[in-house]
């Protein structure tokens, strides 16, 4: 990656205005240099909210890196081409949405607070430790995430752990494994977890939307699940079990996750406000007119009315129906779950994107029990969930495999549209060896044009093609770049 930059240190920074709270309104006067800046905890804090903002202005990217690959989403005639490209696996490394340059912008934010804030703290007598520590802890769950997204997108990504706060020095970072990326960001989530706050935040949209204890062990589980280490899965559930903080919604208020956000199940979520011009993306592609992105034909079937029991996550929740062949994903575009009152005014861009809630992390334990051949207590989980959602409660056989597909359905039908999909199906693809990379294979061809289904499969047989390239420019710019091999022809 090349990292010449000019960099007037905030000039770039624009209103910070991420809550309604001003929990986001500290703002670097614009011109400012470097040795003019770093001067109080407010200039601290202010480059950590850029880090948050930076990281919500990709919803967009965040929501369809999740789900354009996988099965329960269809482009419509307004589809961006390039996205197009990537759903149908006609991938090459000059597409704009292998870009990881906005990854990045979030990275170098937290780098900045990382080696700054201390230096700042000999500045500001007002600066005390804890409140050093907790901004420091927030923007390492923060780099942390954001790598997190960078492995399972790319794979092996350059590791920058300093800011690029320099416009002379030229370096060029080759790749890191994908692994060692997340060794590193383990350590770094573990050494700070204590550090992070969680009853210190005043509000209800800091509580959720900022990097609180919970937020870290939902990650680290995350990250353990992706890594396959089940009991590590367990430890970091269970703390947040321990909490006492968070509980499944009653099935009567299901709907409140997503209207009006924010709720007793969230563990972190991005937060948006329209009104004051901190809108998202998400009801602009997944709105009736916006004529983008549809419900696919097999979410269709799954979500039915007519073809599912569900009475809080299927259709009229999770998408509705309009018309003949005409649908929305409700969850960013309702009001309330009857397919028919949709969010209005200011309300219309103001769905926050759920990154981690406590359903999701439910099903990450009953994963991770159920390959521990712990199938009772996995099986009390997944029934659990479909209690709240109002059906009836199964019965399993005995095998992993069972449980997985099962959980794989829960997961499906819960988190649907939350940007899990993909990296869900990734994570099958890849356990045991790629035991399972068949399932994987078949998702993926299914958006493939009929007559490019044999050549596409057989060329996934390769899982470096479940990846993303490296966009064409990295490689021009940086001389230690390589290319995902999967695309070098």
């Amino acid at each position: 990656m090349k990292s010449k930059l000019k960099y007037f240190l905030f000039t770039i920074l624009f209103i910070i205005q991420f809550s309604c709270d001003g929990w986001l309104e500290l703002t670097p006067t614009n011109g400012l240099i470097r040795n003019e800046f770093w001067k109080s905890k407010e200039d601290v804090e202010a480059v950590l909210m850029s880090a948050y903002e930076t990281f919500g202005d990709m919803n967009r990217e965040l929501f369809l890196y999740g789900e354009l690959r996988a099965d329960f989403l269809a482009g419509d005639n307004n589809q961006p081409l390039d996205e197009q490209n990537i759903m149908e696996n006609n991938i090459f490394p000059d597409n704009p949405f292998c870009d990881w340059g906005k990854f990045y912008s979030v990275i170098n934010y937290c780098n900045e607070v990382i080696k700054n804030a201390p230096q700042v703290k000999e500045i500001d007598n007002t600066f005390t430790e804890f409140k050093l520590k907790s901004i420091v802890a927030e923007a390492y769950f923060m780099r942390s995430l954001t790598y997190f997204y960078l492995v399972r997108i790319f794979g092996d990504v350059p590791l920058i752990l300093q800011p690029t706060d320099t416009d002379v020095a030229e370096f060029y970072l080759p790749k890191t494994t994908g692994e060692d990326v997340l060794n590193q960001i383990v350590e770094d989530l573990k050494n700070n977890r204590g550090f992070a706050p969680s009853k210190e935040f005043l509000t209800l949209q800091e509580r959720k939307g900022r990097a609180s204890k919970a937020a870290f062990d939902a990650l680290l589980a995350d990250i353990e699940l992706w890594r396959f280490n089940y009991e590590e899965v367990l430890q970091h559930v269970q703390r947040i079990e321990l909490t006492e903080e968070y509980e499944l919604m009653p099935t009567a208020k299901w709907f409140e996750i997503f209207y009006p956000g924010n709720s007793i199940e969230s563990i972190f979520e991005l937060q948006f406000d329209e009104s004051l011009d901190q809108p998202n993306s998400l009801a602009g592609i997944t709105g009736r007119f916006s004529n983008q992105y549809d419900p696919s034909q097999k979410s269709y079937l799954l979500f039915g009315a007519q073809f599912s029991m569900e009475v809080i996550r299927g259709e009229e929740s999770t998408i509705t129906k309009y018309g003949e062949g005409e649908y929305g994903i409700w969850k960013y575009i309702g009001q309330s779950p009857d397919g028919r009152t949709q969010r209005s005014g200011t309300d219309g861009s103001s769905a926050n994107l759920i990154i981690y809630r406590y359903a999701d992390v439910l099903l990450m334990k009953a994963e991770a029990l159920s390959q521990l051949n712990r199938f009772d207590e996995s099986l009390i989980i997944i029934n659990q969930l479909r209690d709240r959602a109002g059906v009836g409660l199964v019965s399993l056989a005995n095998s992993t495999v069972t449980f997985e597909d099962a959980i794989m359905q829960e997961r499906a039908l819960e988190l649907a549209y939350e940007g899990k999909r993909w990296f869900d199906l990734l994570r099958l693809g890849r356990r045991n060896n790629y035991a399972r990379k068949s399932t994987l294979i078949e998702v993926i061809v299914s958006n493939v044009p009929s007559t490019q289904k044999r050549i596409v499969a057989a060329k996934l047989t390769n899982p470096l093609g479940w990846y993303l390239p490296v966009f064409e420019d990295e490689i021009e710019n940086n001389r230690n770049m390589t290319q995902n091999p999967y695309y070098d022809n």
